[in-house]
């Protein structure tokens, strides 16, 4: 599935790969409405429908993560408010072990995420993530998503890597074809980013698992050169 003896680095997406994409499914889709309802004293149904579209127009953009936008958008705090559900934050199974399997094999992990700083900081602080990887890097400070071609030169710039030596894991299709386009070796998916859904099905021609359980006897270390 993944040729592990012609990599030395792994990018790795954040919420839905490491972390449990539960978090940000209830507060977009349940939370929010629910509490925006009641900030704006209307209720929970027409609040869903004034909220739902406008966050699926923005789909695949920058501003579909960003808490700044919606914040300015909606006209609610929406940093304050994933506060409130902070406690749903948690990680995906095996996630620790999978990264502490990579730093073990002595490759770089670096985690690239289209998350917004401020529900970063709240995720680092309730899991302690940045302590399993190499760095973190938010596709904020690049001014453009994962999903756009041109992020992945912007990020060899401030990252440098060997593209055909590097592995992109994410549960975004799109982000994996952006990456597969941008010339990234090897590419795999997440079939079950959220916790309280089913598995996805696979999609044909891209490697995929449900956990991390499934690939972690086959890590093995980085070749010595010569």
């Amino acid at each position: 599935m993944i040729d592990w003896s012609a990599l030395d680095t792994v990018f790795l997406d954040m919420d839905g790969t490491l972390l449990d994409l539960h978090f940000d499914s209830h507060f977009w889709l349940d939370h929010l409405p629910r509490r925006y309802a009641e900030l704006k004293s209307m209720s929970h149904e027409a609040a869903r429908e004034h909220i739902i579209p406008q966050i699926e127009s923005e789909k695949g953009s920058l501003q579909w993560y960003c808490v700044d936008y919606w914040s300015d958008r909606l006209d609610v705090d929406i940093t304050a408010l994933k506060l409130e559900v902070a406690d749903r934050i948690d990680y995906r199974p095996h996630a620790e072990s999978f990264m502490g399997a990579l730093r073990e094999s002595g490759r770089r992990s670096v985690i690239v995420t289209n998350c917004h700083p401020k529900p970063l900081a709240l995720k680092l602080e309730k899991t302690g993530l940045d302590r399993h990887v190499d760095r973190i890097l938010s596709t904020h400070d690049f001014g453009r998503p994962k999903e756009d071609i041109r992020f992945w030169a912007d990020l060899a710039a401030v990252e440098p890597y060997r593209a055909e030596r590097t592995l992109m894991v994410d549960d975004n299709l799109s982000v994996l074809a952006s990456a597969r386009q941008a010339g990234i070796g090897q590419q795999l998916a997440i079939l079950a980013p959220d916790s309280r859904e089913p598995v996805r099905a696979a999609h044909v021609g891209t490697p995929s698992i449900a956990h991390f359980d499934e690939i972690l006897a086959d890590i093995s270390p980085v070749p010595m050169p010569g």
